[in-house]
C-alpha cells in the first residue's frame, strides 16, 4: 500500500469502524484520522493497520481493534493538563495518541524489542511530552506519581493495590481491562477518592491478549 491507500484506509476505519459506534470525540477521530498506525508496525502488519483485528506484536500482546482503543482512549476522558501513566507502551501508536490530548505522559515497557522501536519511534516524531521507562508492568511506576490518568490497553488478570494508589487521591482515574477468560475480557473504569475507589464497566473486549502472564492467580469462568 502507498501513502494515499494508507490515508483512505485511515478515513474509512473512521467512518465505518469509529464513528458508527459512538465515538464521537472530533478531538479523538481527528487523531485516528491523521496519526499513521502504520508506521508503528512491521512489514507483515502494515496491510491490516486499519482493519477490524487485533495486531500481535509479541509474547500474546499487541494492538487492541482500533475501535477498542478509541473507546478506551474516549472513557479515560483525557484532559489537556493531565499527567498519564501508560502501561504497556508497545511500539508507541497508542502512547502517541494519547500525548496528544494530554500534558505529559509516562509510557512504561519491558520488553526489549518492543522497548527500542518505541524509543525510536518517539524520538523519530519528535514527541516532547513522553518519558519512557523500563520498568516491570505490573507494578506501575511509584517515582513519577501521582497520576491523574491510568491507562492500561492490554487485558490483566487484576490490577495491583500498589498501582491503584498511584492515582491522585482527588479523582484520578484508572482504565483497565480485566481478562475473564481466554478470549473474553470486560474494560473497567476505577476513580479514587481518597481511599475509596469505584468501578464502573465500560466494554466487553473480545481478544486474548494478556500484559503480563500470571498463570499461578488465574481462575477461567464456566
Amino acid at each position: 500500500m502507498n501513502n494515499i491507500e494508507f490515508k483512505n484506509a485511515r478515513n474509512l476505519m473512521v467512518t465505518n469502524q469509529l464513528r458508527p459506534n459512538k465515538i464521537n470525540d472530533l478531538l479523538i477521530l481527528d487523531l485516528f484520522r491523521k496519526i499513521k498506525k502504520e508506521e508503528f508496525l512491521d512489514e507483515k502488519n502494515k496491510g491490516i493497520a486499519y482493519s477490524d483485528l487485533d495486531i500481535g506484536l509479541i509474547n500474546n500482546r499487541g494492538y487492541l481493534k482500533n475501535l477498542h482503543l478509541a473507546q478506551l482512549i474516549q472513557n479515560s476522558q483525557i484532559k489537556k493538563e493531565h499527567k498519564v501513566l501508560h502501561i504497556g507502551g508497545l511500539t508507541g501508536y497508542v502512547s502517541t495518541i494519547i500525548s496528544s490530548i494530554c500534558s505529559k505522559l509516562i509510557v512504561l515497557e519491558n520488553e526489549t524489542s518492543l522497548l527500542e522501536q518505541l524509543e525510536k519511534n518517539i524520538k523519530y516524531l519528535k514527541i516532547e511530552n513522553i518519558k519512557i521507562y523500563n520498568q516491570n508492568l505490573k507494578n506501575g511506576f511509584q517515582d513519577k506519581s501521582p497520576y491523574d490518568i491510568i491507562f492500561i490497553d492490554n487485558p490483566i488478570q487484576k490490577v495491583s493495590d500498589s498501582i491503584k494508589e498511584q492515582l491522585n487521591s482527588d479523582y484520578g482515574m484508572l482504565i483497565m481491562i480485566k481478562k475473564i477468560n481466554e478470549n473474553f475480557s470486560h474494560a473497567y473504569k476505577i476513580i479514587r477518592n481518597q481511599n475509596n475507589y469505584t468501578e464502573e464497566y465500560l466494554i466487553d473486549i473480545f481478544t486474548n491478549f494478556e500484559l503480563y502472564n500470571d498463570k499461578k492467580d488465574f481462575i477461567f469462568n464456566d
